[in-house]
């Protein structure tokens, strides 16, 4: 084989490991090389969101439909608006729930969407208006922690007034 064959064929293996290499930094940054624009739009309103960042997963059953738009604090209702871009091809009831999730104990947090029964389907627009904000591990163990000094204090006093 001639040097410049080889050239060619260790240029051709370069680009291509580069192509490799730029599709994977796109899955890992959750972003996509296709600009498809079947999507429609709604929005929610969550008490909190946690860490969910734009361009999080909006999944329901697992399955990825969506990504998260944009997010924002709400000066009207002191909450936080998530507005997400839902795949065309899934359609969910006007009455469906979104909830902010997390993967596994510490992973990346998400939406996810529980359908509804309503006969009517939410379109470009809308707002879901059954939602769940996250759940905040300090403030769950300080729940726990404050719980616990009560009941602790409880049986101390309960205690003293059974004393003869």
């Amino acid at each position: 084989m001639n040097r410049a064959t080889l050239n060619l064929w260790v240029g051709f293996f370069v680009l291509l490991g580069f192509v490799a290499f730029l599709m994977l930094a796109f899955k890992v940054g959750n972003l996509s090389l296709d600009g498809s624009g079947g999507t429609y739009e709604v929005v929610a309103h969550f008490d909190n969101i946690g860490q969910l960042k734009e361009r999080a997963p909006v999944r329901s059953a697992g399955v990825l439909v969506g990504r998260v738009h944009s997010v924002r604090f709400d000066t009207l209702h002191y909450n936080a608006e998530v507005q997400m871009a839902l795949d065309s091809q899934y359609h969910f009831p006007v009455d469906s729930s979104a909830s902010v999730l997390t993967s596994g104990i510490l992973g990346e947090q998400y939406v996810g969407l529980d359908a509804g029964g309503d006969d009517k389907m939410l379109k470009n627009g809308d707002e879901i208006k059954l939602t769940q904000g996250a759940m905040v591990l300090e403030r769950l163990i300080g729940q726990f922690l404050f719980n616990k000094a009560q009941d602790g204090g409880a049986d101390k006093t309960s205690n003293d007034k059974g004393a003869p």
